[in-house]
């Protein structure tokens, strides 16, 4: 994998046991933070484009294989031009690149003032992605080895889930590829959701380092389907948004077991607000807690998945059979919760 990126906006809630190296490599995939500085000159915000016509999305792939590879680098932001000299760029991009290669773009997102894409190739094994701001600058880009997963990705959970918030909810990650779901490559969370609530294309209104400021944080969240309570977790610190907590990277959470060796995790949830205690009996829909900013997460957001074991870090992914069969739980849509 090939990476370079600004600053991460939604924490990976992968395993502390994965390496050090696939953990930085997650991180960069994640998404990267608003990037606005009122105080640079326009010349300095979009980085030296006065020399070169911006390259938009569109045109991106087809430059990135046959065009000028100083234009891509002029867009990139300062952050970026920190990470990656000019002749390593042009380096690596001639060892990637095959100007023979058919892409399509298969993402399109926004959120807090960037705009993300991704494309993958003809063959299905290798995808970029790319992050713009509003003021054209490339402020991530990632060359990404995929491997597609058919055996799993056909089999559901026996159980039906309903979605376990109210309202309209954003999935940041979701589906059954890297380019959608950057869990995807890892077995034990392939099939995990993250979920933000947006107005008006943002996460948050006001201060972007309170938790407060975030639509999502303090939200209830509610029993996907009937169940067991087999573990919680309800003493983990709310993060101030931004800084993660890596050695607990679920953060608060609850376990439930709906039979059929099915467990479903919900996790970061807020400290201290956990309604449900080990042993318990819930139904689907009662109430387990309130949606938080816990563990490896960098601002309030859901992180929902079912396995085939109660360890979150042992156990198996399983794609989840969703009562609604009606909408689609991939990056960059907007789903309906339960009705408010």
């Amino acid at each position: 994998m090939l990476t370079w990126g600004a600053v991460v906006i939604l924490s990976a809630c992968t395993s502390n046991k994965i390496t050090s190296d696939e953990a930085e490599q997650s991180s960069a995939k994640e998404g990267v933070e608003q990037y606005k500085d009122n105080d640079k000159s326009s010349e300095e915000q979009v980085g030296g484009l006065a020399n070169h016509e911006a390259i938009s999305p569109d045109r991106l792939i087809d430059t990135l294989m046959n065009g000028s590879k100083e234009a891509i680098y002029d867009q990139f932001t300062p952050e970026m031009k920190q990470a990656v000299s000019l002749a390593d760029f042009k380096t690596a991009i001639e060892s990637y690149m095959n100007p023979e290669q058919s892409w399509k773009q298969v993402v399109y997102a926004e959120l807090n003032g960037l705009k993300e894409y991704g494309w993958m190739d003809e063959t299905g094994t290798q995808g970029i992605r790319a992050y713009f701001t509003e003021n054209h600058q490339i402020s991530g880009l990632t060359i990404i080895p995929m491997k597609p997963h058919p055996d799993t990705d056909s089999k559901l959970t026996k159980t039906e889930f309903q979605f376990p918030m109210k309202g309209d909810m954003f999935v940041f990650w979701g589906g059954n590829n890297v380019l959608l779901n950057y869990h995807y490559e890892h077995e034990t969370q392939r099939y995990a959701l993250d979920i933000v609530r947006t107005q008006d294309g943002a996460s948050y209104k006001g201060d972007p380092k309170v938790n407060a400021s975030y639509y999502a944080f303090g939200d209830p969240l509610y029993a996907a389907a009937d169940g067991t309570v087999v573990d919680i977790k309800n003493n983990i610190e709310d993060n101030v948004p931004g800084v993660l907590n890596p050695q607990e990277p679920a953060g608060n959470y609850v376990v439930i077991d709906h039979g059929q060796g099915e467990y479903s995790f919900t996790a970061h949830i807020k400290k201290g607000s956990v309604a449900v205690k080990k042993g318990d009996r819930v139904k689907q829909g009662d109430l387990i807690g309130d949606l938080g900013n816990s563990g490896n997460s960098s601002e309030a957001h859901l992180h929902f998945q079912v396995s085939d074991g109660p360890d979150l870090f042992t156990s198996r992914s399983i794609n989840i059979r969703w009562a609604d069969q009606s909408q689609d739980l991939t990056k960059g849509n907007t789903v309906q919760g339960l009705p408010q």
